[in-house]
């Protein structure tokens, strides 16, 4: 484009060396050289000043690598390992998201010793971390009850293992402030914040982190976490906040569920995103922002469950903004997890999302919107 205006310009040059007697004429092919130029200085104008974006953000939950567990039991005898676990589908999906996250649902170690009275304790060879890779996972949710199953060395070897996997983790840390920190992460110009904390635990076996002992990100009392959102929005586009909460295996909301996420949405939240029922639980949306209280188990044990894959499709330009909620309907069960493929089969799962939700719509496509 540079050289067609200088090859103009130089045009008009030689017009005017050439034949000066002509001076309408050279006088016309100025004005038409001007007007060329003027033409595509405003095409590089509007093309530099271009502020759109389009990305999405995928979601999945509970996931156990557990070396004694059915799921990891049953990788074990597959060709093709977690591949052969989790339909290709599914796969697909979280690796075409721009960024995709899932609830790391146990400890990466070969140290440490099983908590004196849990009844269930979680613990993977750090080498199945390379599965995260292998599903195109992006980052990962460290708060939750089961990070610390195997104690502070385990609890360290995991920290260990994500980082030299290059898998960034939100919710815990070798320290409070790294617990508490918003991780960000940079898409199409724009600034996402991720932050996470857990009140899951009736009898808090997993401690929080403090000055200088490793834990995870507590949100019992709201004011830590209503901090790092408020930190996270004053400096990302949109703030994610992925929270630990609820009662297993029931679609029951808890009152402090329902207050809290209007709580870390009037901090600054632009999408809150539950884990730890082990099973479904409904949605909400408040000033327009959208809740999934629970996303259940997504690969975690042999039960027959309903679940999903959750997809954020954010969009828009420097003028107007969009996000967009989007179910992909899977169903876990003898410990592998398959798209819901059958039209009829999605349409009972959406109808069952909405009658457990709040004030949701899900269209065939499984878009969710808003109820008027």
């Amino acid at each position: 484009m540079k050289k067609n205006i200088l090859f103009m310009i130089a045009f008009v040059l030689t017009l005017i060396g050439t034949a000066c007697g002509k001076e309408n004429v050279v006088q016309s092919e100025l004005n038409d050289a001007s007007v060329q130029i003027e033409k595509n200085t405003n095409s590089l104008t509007s093309a530099s000043a271009d502020t759109s974006y389009d990305f999405t953000i995928c979601f999945a939950g509970d996931i156990n690598f557990d070396e004694n567990w059915c799921t990891t039991q049953y990788m074990d005898t597959c060709s093709n390992g977690i591949l052969d676990c989790i339909d290709s589908t599914l796969v697909d999906t979280m690796k075409s998201a721009d960024i995709m996250w899932i609830n790391n649902e146990f400890t990466y170690s070969n140290g440490g010793a099983p908590l004196d009275g849990k009844a269930y304790t979680f613990r993977a060879n750090p080498s199945r971390v390379e599965n995260l890779s292998a599903l195109g996972v992006d980052i990962v949710g460290l708060a939750n009850n089961h990070v610390y199953d195997y104690g502070n060395e385990a609890l360290l070897d995991t920290f260990d293992t994500l980082d030299e996997a290059n898998i960034p983790y939100v919710g815990a840390g070798r320290n409070l402030a790294e617990a508490s920190a918003p991780y960000y992460m940079e898409i199409e110009g724009k600034t996402i914040a991720f932050v996470a904390a857990s009140r899951a635990e009736k009898y808090k076996m997993t401690p929080q982190a403090t000055e200088n002992s490793a834990g995870i990100l507590r949100c019992y009392d709201t004011a830590l976490f209503d901090a790092e959102i408020e930190e996270a929005d004053a400096n990302a586009d949109y703030v994610i906040a992925l929270v630990h909460w609820g009662t297993e295996y029931s679609t029951e909301l808890e009152q402090v569920q329902l207050d809290a996420a209007k709580e870390y949405i009037d901090a600054g939240a632009d999408a809150i995103i539950g884990a730890h029922s082990h099973c479904l639980q409904g949605m909400e949306f408040y000033n327009d922002v959208p809740i999934v209280y629970s996303l259940g188990n997504y690969w975690f044990n042999e039960k027959t469950l309903d679940t999903m894959l959750v997809t954020l499709h954010i969009y828009g330009d420097d003028s107007s903004s969009n996000l967009e909620v989007q179910i992909t309907p899977a169903l876990q069960s003898n410990c592998t997890t398959s798209y819901v493929s059958d039209s009829t089969d999605q349409r009972k799962l959406y109808d069952y999302l909405e009658s457990i939700s709040i004030n949701v719509d899900i269209d065939d496509n499984g878009i969710v919107t808003e109820l008027d």
